[in-house]
């Protein structure tokens, strides 16, 4: 009988892991714990949010104050009690600590050698250095901060969960303006979830369409519980809000930088209150004084277009106001009369012109010289007879006098000696002379 074949050994690294040789789940907790033990002690700094004391060794979760994330942390009671001031949840602290990873339950957390509380000073500096930040870039620049609308439809409040400060900004503002209207959130504002609490409030009522300006309201407090209004996440948040934010920080000497970051800086809760909302009792007053002063002018205005209209009544024209369109008519029937007594005058002109040219053509006329007793010689095709020696002996021509026309025919050519003239006879009567053949 054969003996059973060996097992097929484990890869040695991660890389070489496949779907038929898998590590178990032990050899993975044992390499992270062999890799986590090979890192060296560190300092790191957090906010404790929960401290439980048990017997030589205490307890505590340590929080980043920006985001949401934490550790585990165990440390000695003596070093705690080596503090110069009792641990309490919500400190800022330093630890010396060395990460360790417990393969039994797979979590990993930090065994402190040391504690420190981080001092004011250490506080001070950070939210200065962070400020000149923020203030390079432009965050605090006046131009980027809007303004508070007049009256706006909703007013959004991130405050303290029954604060005294949501009373002074809520009463305050229906003190001036009881129609005003309210969405509030309630939210922690100091300790390690002051700063996620204020920024989710603020996105959920800057994602409202209906809220106009939103108000940021916390009472007075230490420095320490004013720390998470200078936070960075909180700072950048209100900066890239699109609705105008109000700082509300009751303070006296302290300044957050939210106050800076701010579209407008109230002093109090109760200053906000002021601030947000006009006061009704004034706008009415305002109105009721414009009303008084446009009434005084319009009553003004009517009593100088009455004194105005008393004026142009009182002249001579508008007294007889048919007299200038009388005067207009006896213009106009005088300029009728001169004109037609100027035309009349010249078409008389006229008509003598006409006259006097009629007679110079009836005088110019060739019936006119006919008249006078002279004669037309003309030859057989119409010619004018113009010369005597154009005629001969014979020829029929024909002669137009004043009343009428007769043939003729020469009996000389006008060289000889005309024959003497007959005695004079007995005038015939006359007759029509006979047409002359063509």
């Amino acid at each position: 009988m054969s003996a059973n074949p060996l097992p097929h050994p484990l890869p040695e690294k991660a890389a070489d892991t496949t779907a038929e040789r898998p590590w178990p789940v032990r050899l993975l907790s044992i390499k992270i714990a062999d890799y986590v033990d090979r890192m060296s002690q560190l300092w790191v700094e957090g906010q404790v949010v929960q401290f439980t004391p048990r017997g030589g060794t205490a307890f505590l979760t340590l929080r980043d104050p920006d985001v949401d994330m934490s550790l585990s942390v165990s440390v000695p009671m003596n070093a705690v009690n080596a503090m110069p001031t009792p641990l309490t949840q919500g400190a800022r602290v330093v630890l010396q600590a060395k990460p360790t990873f417990w393969t039994r339950r797979g979590t990993l957390q930090l065994e402190a050698r040391q504690i420190r509380p981080v001092g004011i000073g250490d506080l001070l500096a950070r939210v200065e250095m962070l400020k000149r930040t923020l203030a390079a870039e432009g965050v605090f620049d006046a131009e980027r901060k809007r303004s508070i609308p007049f009256l706006p439809r909703r007013v959004g409040l991130v405050t303290g969960r029954n604060s005294a400060a949501e009373k002074d900004v809520v009463e305050n503002a229906r003190r001036r303006w009881p129609a005003v209207r309210f969405e509030i959130r309630a939210v922690a504002v100091q300790g390690s979830a002051a700063v996620t609490e204020v920024v989710a409030a603020l996105a959920d009522l800057d994602a409202m369409t209906d809220v106009d300006v939103i108000v940021i309201a916390r009472g007075g407090g230490a420095l320490e519980e004013l720390l998470p209004f200078s936070n960075e996440a909180m700072i950048r948040a209100v900066a890239a809000a699109r609705t105008p934010v109000i700082s509300a920080i009751g303070h006296d000497v302290d300044q957050p930088l939210l106050d800076l970051v701010a579209d407008w800086r109230a002093s109090t809760p109760t200053d906000a209150g002021k601030k947000v909302v006009p006061d009704a009792a004034r706008e009415l007053a305002l109105v009721a004084g414009s009303r008084d002063r446009l009434r005084t002018a319009a009553s003004r205005r009517l009593e100088a277009e009455r004194r105005g209209l008393r004026s142009l009544v009182s002249r001579p024209v508008l007294a007889d106001p048919v007299a200038h369109v009388r005067v207009r008519r006896e213009e106009l029937a005088g300029l009728r009369e001169r004109s037609a007594l100027r035309v009349e005058a010249r078409l008389h002109r006229a008509v003598d012109q006409v006259e006097h040219l009629r007679r110079q053509v009836v005088a110019l006329s060739p019936q006119s010289t006919l008249d006078r007793g002279y004669a037309v010689v003309q030859h057989r095709d119409g010619r004018v007879v113009m010369d005597r020696e154009d005629v001969g002996v014979g020829e029929l021509l024909r002669v137009r006098v004043a009343r009428g026309d007769f043939g003729v025919r020469p009996v000389s050519d006008g060289s000889e000696d005309a024959p003497s003239p007959r005695p004079p006879q007995a005038r015939k009567p006359r007759r029509s002379p006979p047409t002359p053949a063509s």
